[in-house]
């Protein structure tokens, strides 16, 4: 089997997603017109920490109607090495969202070790907007599992999910 071309017009944004965020929105929508085609790949990561709020099918699912506007993004969910993720499909960018310096020291080894495994494909850096600065899933969950208000966080389709999860 041939392996895909390497396109630079075809970036891949990992995560797990676990809500996606209006910060992840943000950056996509920030990411779509730099490129012909963006993958938001929803990572299955069963290993994560309190383990994920949403199933893999869940979270592809609320990343899909959150993202809907968006004609040029595709949401896949992927459960390897997120270097061979963008092997299979020749994605030539990885991008990968900055809040804030203290994300930085963590997402420069990520790209570093990325560039190892995968040295034909850059990482993109991107901000979001100030208002979705500090903004994180972690937290999200929490104030949802507590019956906060998270409407000015996500998608009116994940808040009521979350609705429905945990209260």
């Amino acid at each position: 089997m041939d392996k895909p071309s390497i396109n630079r017009r075809l970036a891949v944004y990992p995560g797990t997603f676990d809500p996606i965020t209006n910060g992840h929105s943000d950056l996509v929508a920030r990411a779509a017109p730099l490129f012909e085609r963006v993958v938001v790949a929803v990572a299955e990561s069963p290993n994560k920490a309190g383990g994920p709020g949403f199933s893999l099918q869940e979270r592809i699912a609320l990343a899909r109607l959150a993202l809907a506007d968006l004609p040029n993004v595709e949401v896949r969910g992927f459960d390897c090495l997120l270097a061979n993720f963008v092997k299979q499909i020749g994605a030539g960018v990885i991008i990968r969202g900055l809040r804030a310096v203290s994300d930085f020291e963590y997402e420069f080894q990520l790209a570093s070790m990325n560039r190892h495994l995968i040295p034909q494909t850059e990482t993109l850096f991107l901000t979001p907007a100030e208002q979705y600065s500090f903004i994180s899933s972690s937290l999200v969950r929490e104030i949802g599992r507590l019956g906060g208000d998270i409407s000015g966080f996500v998608h009116p389709a994940v808040q009521q999910a979350m609705r429905q999860r945990w209260l």
